[in-house]
């Protein structure tokens, strides 16, 4: 954990303070006040490790934690949900996503593509303002196939490409490669798993694209 001397912390209070007071004095509507304040709170430079918890939407049962490793370039997601419980790595070190959907045993993984998957950061303050303001947001979605009948389990060459994270989460099960996808609109079977309301991915087998 980082300490840091008490005249910056005094100073980005101050610096809070008087945001605040710019932006009430212009009569800014109370919504765009609430979002710049927690913008000045969330930032990734005061920590290394940050974890949010995020409600369901519209009071459902399905609940789920947002952890971001800043040091190691890595956001864990836990999703609880029964059947639809899952756990994901974002390994933007290594370059590879990985789901471990509980419901089938099995684990996921898919090369991470410029473009379609959020910043590190992005993912933290989007995480940072469902939490504070439970908003319901329009969530990206990405679609990924892997054949059933195409299974391993991994051995120390995989876990070198794929990194620590990805190897604590999917050691002990079968591991199944996927791949991005344009469209899922007429695949069967697919198991949803991601960040909810952040980013939605849609695992898919036997594809008929």
């Amino acid at each position: 954990m980082h300490f840091y001397p008490l005249f910056v912390v005094s100073g980005i209070l101050f610096h809070l303070l008087l945001s605040f007071f710019l932006l009430s004095e212009r009569k800014m509507n109370r919504l765009a006040v609430v979002v710049a304040v927690l913008g000045l709170f969330w930032c990734p430079a005061f920590a290394t490790y940050q974890t949010y918890s995020i409600p369901s939407i519209n009071g459902g049962y399905v609940q789920q934690t947002v952890t971001i490793d800043n040091e190691r370039q890595v956001a864990n997601i836990h999703v609880y949900g029964g059947l639809c419980s899952s756990d994901t790595i974002f390994d933007y070190k290594h370059g590879y996503i990985a789901t471990r959907l509980f419901s089938r045993r099995a684990c996921f993984v898919m090369k991470m593509e410029k473009g379609y998957i959020p910043e590190l950061e992005e993912i933290g303050r989007l995480a940072y303002e469902k939490q504070m303001m439970h908003q319901i947001m329009s969530p990206r979605n990405v679609w990924a196939k892997y054949e059933p009948s195409d299974s391993f389990f991994g051995e120390i060459r995989e876990w070198l490409v794929f990194g620590s994270s990805i190897e604590k989460l999917c050691k002990s099960v079968p591991v199944y490669k996927a791949e991005k996808v344009e469209s899922g609109v007429h695949a069967g079977g697919c198991a949803k798993a991601g960040i909810i309301g952040i980013l939605g991915i849609s695992i898919c087998g036997n594809l008929n694209l």
